[in-house]
């Protein structure tokens, strides 16, 4: 379109000029009128073949954060048929989320993550980054993970979430409800004392905890 602007005011500045330039010109605006014609037909024709995939697009970007490009991707490279996929940790382990599981003699050798879908893996991963900056169970869990193990593995860790997530959501047909970002707070609340217990001795603070009597 900004093409065809300038052209016209091109034609505009030659009305007066040689009989050949304004033919130009007038090609040149016949050509940019062709392709904005031919990418029309491309947009409806994706848009055709994309409308078995919206109901799945639309559940899939019902997770917080996810924006519909994003859903979108998701789902062209996983498909709407979960059935292909005995489980939601083969899904995971197919994308390339999900970590490696070697042991020996009940040591873990290695957590590093298999190879799999490197376009997936990738969207997938940023998607858990930009997470970490929303009010989620998934931010929650981000910053869970990040704090002990860094935000590399948190990013592949909320990443497998996600593709968890979206795996059960095509597969009930429902769309996501979140936890809430104070989940681990209210299922782990010995867990939260204790950290918050031991940064406040880090400070040089003595502790001393008694509960709060409920009223009745």
């Amino acid at each position: 379109m900004i093409w065809k602007c300038l052209i016209f005011c091109c034609s505009s500045w030659v009305k007066n000029s040689d009989t050949h330039q304004r033919f130009i010109l007038a090609q040149l605006l016949c050509q940019i009128d062709s392709i904005d014609k031919t990418i029309k037909c491309f947009d409806q024709q994706i848009e055709e073949y994309c409308r078995l995939f919206e109901q799945a697009v639309e559940l899939v970007d019902t997770i917080p954060g996810i924006a519909r490009r994003t859903a979108e991707i998701i789902v062209s490279e996983i498909g709407i048929d979960m059935s292909r996929f005995p489980s939601a940790q083969h899904l995971a382990a197919w994308a390339g989320v999900a970590p490696g599981n070697y042991e020996s003699a009940g040591k873990t050798l290695s957590t590093s993550t298999r190879k799999g879908n490197r376009s997936l893996r990738t969207i997938l991963v940023q998607a858990a980054h930009a997470l970490a900056h929303t009010k989620t169970y998934l931010a929650a869990q981000f910053r869970r993970i990040s704090g002990r193990r860094g935000k590399k593995r948190a990013d592949v860790a909320v990443a497998h979430s996600i593709l968890t997530i979206a795996y059960h959501l095509i597969s009930r047909q429902e769309p996501y409800k979140d936890l809430g970002a104070d989940y681990f707070d209210k299922h782990r609340p010995e867990s939260v004392k204790k950290r918050l217990i031991k940064r406040l001795e880090k400070l040089g603070y003595q502790v001393s905890v008694e509960p709060v009597p409920v009223a009745l």
